[in-house]
This record gives C-alpha cells, sequence and structure tokens, in this order.
C-alpha cells in the first residue's frame, strides 16, 4: 500500500493533498464515531472518507474503506456490530481516502475460498490505480470485480444493492450505491454537504457530470414529509443528509456554474472570474475556515471544466 499511494502521489496531484489533511496525526487518537442510518445500514465517520457498513446475516459491505493507518480501527468497529466475514467493498472513486484501507481489509481476508472478499468499484478505478503503479508490483487492494457497464447490482444481506456509475462527475469512475430496502444512499465525494465538491479535472472530473450525478440522486431519493426524511444519504464526508439537503448543494453548484459561464462569454480570464467572486455568498457555509476546497479552487476548477469541454467542440 505504501508504494501505491506513493504512486498515487505523483498522478493525483491535488487529491494528495487532500490525502495530507485528512490524515489523523494519531491513528490512535482520532475519533471514530459509528452511527445507525436505517435499515441494516450504518455510517463510520472520522476515518477519512466516510465508510458506510451495511451488516446482516451474510457477513459485512464496507462502502469505501478510510485511510490506510485507519483499518485496525475501523475494523474494531465493525467487529462491535458483527462477527461475521467482510464479504464486499465497494469503492466509489480511486482517492486514497477511500480506498486506503482496501489492502488491510484484503489481508485481514481469511481466505475462505467459499467466502472471499470482493472489492467492486468501475473499471475507470482500477484503471487508474493500475497505472499508478508503474512497477506493477501485485497490490491486493486493488478492484477484483469492476463492471463497465452504466450500473452493477446483486442481492447481499436479504437486500438488492444497486451501483451507479456517475461519469465524470467527481471523477471518472465515481459510483453511488443505492440500498434498497434500507432506504440509503451512499455517494462518495459527488456530495459533500459541509463543503465545495472537489472536481478532480486531471482524473475526469467536470461540473456538468457532477451536476447530473447530483440530479441522478435526486431521481432516487424519496422524501418522508415535508421534504424531510424518507431516504437517508450518506455524503463522502460530513453528516447523514436527506433529500433536501442534496437539493440545496445542487442549486448552489447549478447558480455558480450559471455565474461563471456568464462571466467566459463576456470575455474574462481566469484571473478577472476569480476576481468576480462567483461564490461569494456561498462561500461562509461551503468554505469555513480549514476546509480542503478554497473559493478560488472551486471556481477555477468550473472555469477549466467548461473552457476545456468548449475547446474541445
Amino acid at each position: 500500500m505504501k508504494r501505491l499511494l506513493i504512486s498515487l502521489a505523483l498522478v493525483l496531484g491535488l487529491a494528495t493533498v487532500f490525502l495530507n489533511a485528512q490524515q489523523p496525526a494519531n491513528p490512535n487518537a482520532a475519533n471514530i464515531e459509528v452511527l445507525p442510518v436505517q435499515g441494516t445500514v450504518y455510517m463510520l465517520a472520522g476515518a477519512g472518507g466516510n465508510v458506510t457498513l451495511q451488516v446482516g446475516k451474510d457477513g459485512v459491505l464496507m462502502v469505501d474503506s478510510g485511510l490506510a493507518p485507519m483499518a485496525p480501527r475501523i475494523l474494531a468497529e465493525i467487529r462491535k456490530l458483527s462477527k461475521g466475514p467482510i464479504r464486499f467493498i465497494i469503492n466509489t472513486h480511486l482517492h486514497p481516502d477511500h480506498v486506503g484501507g482496501n489492502e488491510s481489509f484484503a489481508k485481514m481476508d481469511p481466505k475462505d475460498p467459499a467466502l472471499p472478499l470482493r472489492v467492486l468499484a468501475h473499471e475507470n478505478v482500477l484503471n487508474r490505480l493500475t497505472a499508478a503503479n508503474p512497477s506493477n508490483t501485485p497490490n491486493p487492494g486493488l478492484p477484483t470485480d469492476e463492471y463497465f457497464m452504466p450500473s452493477k447490482d446483486f442481492f447481499f444481506n436479504g437486500e438488492p444493492i444497486i451501483l451507479i456509475h456517475e461519469a465524470n462527475a467527481h471523477t471518472d469512475g465515481d459510483s453511488i450505491v443505492v440500498f434498497r430496502s434500507s432506504n440509503v444512499v451512499s455517494t462518495g465525494d459527488i456530495f459533500t454537504p459541509d463543503g465545495y465538491p472537489f472536481l478532480d479535472i486531471a482524473q475526469g472530473g467536470s461540473v456538468q457530470g457532477e451536476i447530473a450525478a447530483l440530479n441522478n440522486i435526486l431521481q432516487i431519493t424519496v422524501p418522508e414529509k415535508t421534504q424531510e426524511g424518507g431516504t437517508y444519504v450518506i455524503p463522502g464526508h460530513g453528516r447523514i443528509c436527506d433529500e433536501a439537503d442534496v437539493v440545496e448543494y445542487r442549486d448552489m453548484v447549478v447558480i455558480i456554474r450559471d455565474r461563471i459561464q456568464d462571466l467566459i462569454k463576456k470575455g474574462m480570464t481566469l484571473e478577472q472570474v476569480k476576481a468576480a467572486k462567483p461564490s461569494s455568498d456561498y462561500d461562509t457555509q461551503f468554505a469555513p475556515a480549514g476546509s480542503f476546497v478554497k473559493p478560488d479552487a472551486f471556481v477555477e476548477a468550473i472555469y477549466k471544466s467548461i473552457t476545456q469541454k468548449a475547446g474541445a467542440k
């Protein structure tokens, strides 16, 4: 895993900064919290990216695996919920705070041929992680069961699990995971309610894909009453949410995108667009002190996303 992370650092650019920002100074002292969501689904926070857990008679399914040093702590929390085998890890994308624990959990696998650990992800995740490992050293943490169609589904712990590929959103390998019976959606970093989205342009992300992904999440979620409750949404980072939170987030991205698009049509350069501060009325909410994606970085990502697409026509 160390070799893989070093390789990723060369490839992921800003994602490496994100890893450093999320890395706990002392993994043993980090505060990990496990919150019941609904049905058989839980959210584990404090391990890097949020980890979604589904537990039942067949064992444990994880969505993302947190940072590499946090794997023992994550396992300790899982064992408070279930003594069953960890059967699945689904990676929502390739960033280290979401795939870092893969190798550790793969090595914990009891190697029972009847109960193998399967690591699922979109094929773009596997392709990019493989390309980032030029030594071709075998790595047990890489996805073993990738998919290339728009979606993949299977049945586990008495519940249909649906993976949906969201192309060119946060990255080009994003998956959202739907727990149909529990009525929960796990989004990865497509949705981070307390901060601007990280549009990783270098890894295939785009503002149009981000908006499309958020709209697709809204097609799946159903509120219970007065736009509250109903389907719960587990973000890549931050609190448990519902549809209303995603609506507010989607609207924010669309409004800032439209403002930047209008400034581009007026012939403004990137520096002029930044100086116009098109996100200023949202900065207090989505760029608090210590946030990873700063306003200028978010504006620049949208600008590049729009202009690169226009240049390709």
